[in-house]
């Protein structure tokens, strides 16, 4: 079978990759589609993730749907050549965290296409791909496997919206208009806020914001760099704040609009080093500073909200490429003026 794995820095290969026996609790699928996410753009670009390098070559991906082709034994539940949603989470689920309800944070974790630990954890960019049969959420045989493959990053969002606490009524701020900002927005407008406001240095994922995602207004800050100070001095200081971007500047501006005993939510990764926090800031106030790291039982909501419509993922959906084309798709993702969310179509069914 065929993959796109990454050896380094702007050195994406299509090739081969070993497949193997499956084991008894395991499902073999053909990946239909999958999303290219910030992560892979880094590994492409400078081979490196914050603070995990590449140091062997890794199969790009982990924003997947697919097809189960074979089961190493019988479940109820499963079946061959059913659709279904992939979860890129393979937690211990022995361990204190996974104990504890908090599966994100598996001290054993196995993340497709991460180079968080050696050997690498391969991504899911391949033709065909092993999972644990916890991985694997089948769908009903109408549902779109390229919207359902946005299942992963709309449970982003809604694992940072868990970690905000209730925003029912609240007014919010999303740094940072990517597809993880977008779907936080959505997320959190689903989850009741009153207000809704998104920022980014482009307007075109701020065009998609206002049509689509539920924001209330939207503050490109490259133009209108003291656009979100004036706006919270004019409509109130904002209850939360979630830093979707992975800048420090970035970060660092929203101390400046939160309330008093108001949260930040960090959700964009940022580049290795120490962020500036301003402290006098965050104890005067009494601000909470928060991370939110991937997500837990939300990828199975997430799939559900696909499912039934609720969440329509369709507008951040850019275009898709063949498998051979995954270079060439890293580069044109990189365009955010153009672009929001572009997919690899794995298999020759999906393109």
């Amino acid at each position: 079978m065929l993959a796109a794995v990454c050896h380094g820095a702007k050195d994406l290969r299509i090739e081969p990759v070993q497949d193997r026996p499956l084991r008894p609790d395991e499902v073999r699928v053909a990946v239909a589609y999958g999303g290219i996410c910030g992560s892979d753009l880094h590994y492409y670009h400078r081979g490196a993730v914050g603070d995990f390098a590449l140091r062997e070559p890794m199969t790009l991906g982990h924003e997947i749907s697919g097809t189960i082709v074979e089961m190493g034994e019988p479940a109820a539940e499963l079946k061959v050549g059913m659709k279904a949603a992939l979860d890129p989470s393979r937690p211990c689920l022995i361990c204190r965290q996974c104990r504890s309800g908090r599966s994100n944070l598996c001290e054993d974790m196995l993340f497709l296409g991460s180079a968080g630990r050696f050997p690498h954890s391969q991504g899911g960019f391949s033709q065909h791909l092993i999972l644990r049969r916890d991985q694997v959420v089948p769908v009903p045989p109408e549902t779109d496997l390229l919207r359902l493959s946005v299942a992963e990053p709309l449970s982003v969002g809604l694992h940072a919206v868990a970690r905000a606490g209730s925003l029912m009524g609240k007014r919010v701020v999303v740094s940072g208009s990517g597809p993880i900002g977008l779907l936080t927005a959505r997320s959190a407008a689903l989850a009741g806020a009153s207000a809704v406001v998104c920022t980014d240095i482009e307007d075109a994922p701020l065009t998609v914001a206002t049509q689509a995602m539920g924001a209330s207004a939207v503050i490109n800050v490259a133009q209108d760099p003291d656009g979100l100070e004036r706006l919270a001095a004019e409509q109130g200081e904002f209850d939360v704040a979630f830093e979707a971007s992975g800048s420090q500047a970035a970060l660092a501006a929203l101390f400046r609009v939160i309330r008093r005993g108001g949260r930040i939510v960090q959700v964009g990764m940022m580049p290795p080093g120490l962020a500036p926090v301003p402290i006098n800031l965050l104890q005067a106030r009494e601000i909470e500073l928060v991370g939110a790291f991937r997500a837990h039982d939300e990828f199975r909501q997430a799939v559900d909200l696909i499912v039934a419509g609720t969440v329509d993922v369709s507008p951040i959906l850019s275009g898709t490429y063949p498998l051979e084309q995954t270079a060439e798709a890293l580069e044109r993702a990189g365009d955010r003026s153009r672009v929001v969310k572009l997919h690899i179509a794995v298999t020759e069914d999906a393109a």
